[in-house]
């Protein structure tokens, strides 16, 4: 908010000045704002999504306020019985929001005194619009947070629930996007579930960080009100894993700081760009030229005028929207980049793309997290309708890219070869195979063993894709034993 309101409810306005002047300052202004300045400045047709956030920490105030003998005890029962029906009238819809009110805060301030009088005028006491709203964000982000956390967790079951049943199914890994080594397809999905669990990590962190009182600091340099800072903390569940109270220590850095929405949208930059590399596999491996998978239809869209066309359009608008959530993080760190402290009004675009950034993040993980897994059958209790694997045609396109090329070399290194001469030796071979248009494995003995005499029958075990797959049996590898085994892991984990 650009100007920061009285801490004394003395110094406070009207409830006729805030209804109808629309500012909470306007005794020292000649003239009213203009329309257009307004418009321009209003915030409330995008904050007031805050309103359950902005009671909630005026109720705690309140209470404080109450506590510590700054109010009295009819003046507080007043102001809850006042938000009580704020809250009724807000949730039916009832609540009229005003443009000439500016923002969430004054709306609601506005109501609260047309309904219980001088009471909703001494709520104001020992706080500025500028602690205000920086607590608001905060416990809003919080619980958003909370709401991704979960969301993330069910993409991650989705991803474990595709790996669980495709365990056995080889599909061709690649570096370069050329066929390099043979992995199981649920390795793969694996590798997901990590950048997943990486991703809800760090969300989890940075409500850490966001779950931080800055309430009490007034404008800038806080009151002179004895106000319990650590009580309304705690009433708003903003306490550390001991259960303490987390209080901003620095009144200035509590109202300009902003870097916990910057944290924050990088967290969530990171984790579109997972969606965003899952999205270009998945729309590669849909394309007729792979036939890897296939996406269920109400996933997908037609062609206005190739009826013959499927199209991943989520998976694309995913792609396409990880840029805008990343242009967000770059909104807000230069907003931030060259502001003095303490608050400034540029703080006041911090809000939409933060929310959009919220809304954009759960609308994704909540929409992959179903095309990914299905959805439940009530009446079977199984997921049905996420992606359909076509085992052969990735097994098919494994075979083409010689992937077993390295199994070739290794053999020969435990024949007593230097892994380089074996490279160079295997490279030879690769040569032939392509030469004759085979696989390695195709190959017969006599041609191998004109590469080096050292091969022998034995060597087409190594050769095969299977053979290869198992062969990986080393922690974090990708034969079946060991997918089981992380399997095992993340279920473990997920559950609780």
């Amino acid at each position: 908010m650009s100007k920061a309101q009285a801490t004394s409810a003395d110094s406070a306005p009207s409830h006729n000045q805030l209804d109808t002047k629309a500012q909470a300052w306007s005794a020292l202004f000649s003239e009213p704002m203009s329309d257009l300045v307004k418009r321009y400045t209003s915030s409330v047709f995008f904050d007031k999504r805050l309103w359950q956030a902005d009671i909630a920490g005026s109720l705690a105030h309140a209470e404080m306020l109450a506590a510590q003998g700054i109010i009295g005890a009819e003046d507080h029962a007043s102001i809850q019985r006042g938000m009580a029906q704020i809250t009724s009238e807000i949730e039916s819809g009832a609540f009229e929001w005003k443009l000439d009110l500016e923002d969430v805060h004054l709306n609601i301030e506005a109501r609260l005194t047309q309904l219980v009088g001088d009471a909703g005028k001494r709520l104001h006491t020992g706080r500025s619009r500028n602690d205000q709203v920086a607590t608001d964000v905060r416990l809003w982000l919080r619980g958003e947070i909370d709401l991704i956390g979960d969301l993330l967790k069910e993409l991650q079951v989705s991803l474990v629930d595709v790996a669980e049943q495709n365990v056995e199914v080889i599909l061709p890994g690649f570096t370069h996007l050329q066929v390099a080594q043979p992995v199981s397809f649920g390795h793969h999905m694996l590798a997901y579930v990590e950048m997943f669990k990486r991703d809800a990590e760090r969300m989890a962190d940075v409500r850490r960080r966001t779950n931080v009182l800055p309430l009490g600091s007034a404008a800038l340099a806080g009151t002179t009100y004895p106000l319990d800072r650590e009580r309304v903390a705690k009433t708003l569940g903003m306490v550390d894993a001991n259960g303490s109270p987390v209080v901003c220590q620095n009144s200035l850095d509590a109202v300009s700081d902003r870097d916990f929405a910057i944290e924050f949208t990088a967290a969530a930059s990171l984790c579109m760009v997972h969606v965003s590399r899952l999205s270009e596999e998945l729309i590669i491996w849909m394309s007729q030229n792979f036939g890897f998978i296939k996406i269920a239809d109400r996933f997908t869209t037609g062609s206005s005028i190739m009826p013959q066309k499927k199209n991943p359009d989520v998976p694309e608008l995913a792609r396409g929207k990880t840029g805008r959530v990343v242009g967000h993080l770059m909104g807000l760190i230069t907003l931030m980049k060259g502001q003095p402290l303490a608050y400034n009004k540029d703080n006041q675009e911090d809000k939409e793309p933060l929310f959009d950034t919220v809304d954009t993040l759960k609308d994704t993980l909540r929409i992959f997290a179903e095309m990914v897994g299905g959805q439940l059958n009530p009446a079977t209790g199984k997921k049905e309708g996420g992606i359909t694997v076509n085992a052969q045609a990735m097994e098919q396109a494994a075979l083409k890219g010689y992937a077993t090329a390295t199994d070739l070399a290794d053999y020969l290194v435990k024949k007593g070869l230097p892994f380089r001469d074996a490279h160079e030796t295997v490279a030879h071979a690769v040569k032939a195979a392509t030469t004759h248009a085979c696989d390695l494995s195709e190959l017969p003995l006599t041609v191998l063993q004109g590469f080096h005499p050292a091969i022998e029958k034995d060597v087409y075990e190594c050769l095969s894709l299977r053979g290869s797959l198992n062969a990986r049996n080393t922690l974090g590898g990708t034969a079946p034993a060991q997918v089981r085994a992380q399997l095992a892991r993340h279920r473990a984990r997920l559950e609780k």
